[in-house]
């Protein structure tokens, strides 16, 4: 009995470790993909999934329409397309530069 309770015990701590390190932050990197999808404006620069890169004219619910190059071709793709936005990939450097140059109390260590 006491062999059987500890199988399942570990079980369940495999289950757990499993959501805790590969589901967690999978939704929290669709979550963050969904809203930068959902603030997209026109003006942005964007990335498709497919790497063509272009600024956005305009943005319904489900599309996007931009612009490529200098010729202004457009071309409208489905927003789960986007993989990238330029405001949000500013936004996530300044954070992450923030991060980087905050040492204890938010100061800059001296070296």
């Amino acid at each position: 009995m006491n062999s059987g309770s500890g199988t399942i015990i570990m079980l369940i701590l495999m289950v757990v470790i499993f959501y805790v390190f590969l589901l967690l932050p999978e939704n929290r990197k669709k979550k963050k993909l969904n809203e930068m999808r959902d603030s997209l404006r026109p003006g942005d620069d964007i990335t498709t999934i497919g790497g063509i890169m272009g600024k956005i004219v305009s943005v319904t619910d489900d599309t996007v329409v931009f612009e490529t190059g200098e010729d202004q071709v457009r071309m409208q793709v489905a927003k789960w397309a986007i993989s990238t936005s330029g405001r949000a990939e500013a936004q996530a450097k300044k954070d992450a530069e923030a991060r980087k140059s905050g040492g204890l109390f938010g100061k800059k260590k001296d070296d």
